[in-house]
């Protein structure tokens, strides 16, 4: 008998590519500053949402989300979430620390294999409980030899983390949610633009403004759907994806160079990854063995 795919695994690799190639796409409107490249990627996410939600007629869905309060907390707690993650994100590409963020990416997993066990209560064995020690031993490797708490790494994984968290216990479509998100950051993106704005005269060619909206919106559609259908502890290796590619460039094409220390601080945390994967491969194969 054949057994089908999980969708969501799919669903997963194909974001987690996206956001490994992102920082080619962000350095192309490094002009703007990244309070404007924020506010770009939420308003035109908001267009190219809005119009998907239209013909698909979400539109009950969606009043349903705005006239229960507990529903609207949740996604304005994401939404501020979400937010923090991409500018941070930005401003860490636009300064050249793409190999940085990716680091953030790389322990990403681990935080949200912790969050599963702490919160969700999904079970661990002593194979992935050895994996996250080891990584954290790897950051507070890297936070020694930094003589501080490396901010872009930590920011990054947290805030995508429970954002994450807060999507998957919250009972919304992921197309609805990330509109709703969107439609919360709108105001003051807006403001922003029009207040503080840069003038697109100074910024990238037009055509790659409402292209920040694809490559925000689509992804996290993705990933919101992904971890409905995905152990959210299972997640954490499938983003293993993102931080890889984002390092590739970091160091193959634009030429970020990594001390020592940071080079043993990836290694721990791959190794810790590795180790993760085997825990799972295991845990399959008996779960198999004994149906």
């Amino acid at each position: 008998m054949t057994r089908r795919i999980n969708p969501g695994i799919l669903y997963a690799v194909i974001a987690y590519t996206i956001w490994g190639l992102l920082p080619a796409f962000l350095k192309l409107l490094k002009p703007l500053p990244a309070p404007d490249i924020l506010a770009h990627r939420i308003l035109w996410s908001l267009l190219l949402l809005g119009g998907l939600a239209i013909v698909l007629k979400h539109g009950p869905a969606l009043k349903r989300i705005v006239t229960t309060p507990r529903l609207m907390l949740a996604l304005t707690a994401s939404a501020l979430l979400i937010a923090v993650n991409w500018l941070c994100y930005i401003v860490a590409v636009n300064s050249g620390n793409v190999a940085q963020a990716s680091l953030g990416y790389f322990i990403n997993p681990l935080v949200n294999v912790a969050l599963g066990v702490v919160i969700l209560r999904e079970r661990l064995g002593r194979i992935e409980l050895a994996a996250v020690a080891l990584a954290l031993l790897g950051v507070l490797f890297l936070a020694f030899e930094q003589g501080g708490v490396p901010v872009i790494p930590l920011t990054l994984a947290f805030s995508f983390s429970i954002y994450g968290l807060i999507r998957k216990i919250t009972p919304v479509d992921a197309l609805d949610g990330l509109l709703i998100e969107t439609a919360i950051l709108s105001p003051p993106s807006l403001l922003w633009l029009l207040l503080a704005g840069t003038s697109l005269a100074a910024g990238p060619a037009w055509p790659l403004l409402p292209a920040a909206g694809l490559v925000t919106a689509i992804p996290l559609v993705l990933f919101a759907a992904a971890a409905k259908r995905v152990r959210y502890s299972d997640l954490g290796l499938l983003q293993y994806i993102g931080p890889t590619l984002q390092l590739v460039l970091a160091v193959a094409v634009y030429g970020e160079r990594l001390q020592v220390f940071e080079w043993a601080a990836f290694a721990l945390i791959w190794i810790a990854l590795a180790i993760y994967a085997t825990g799972m491969v295991i845990g399959a194969r008996r779960t198999a063995a004994a149906s």
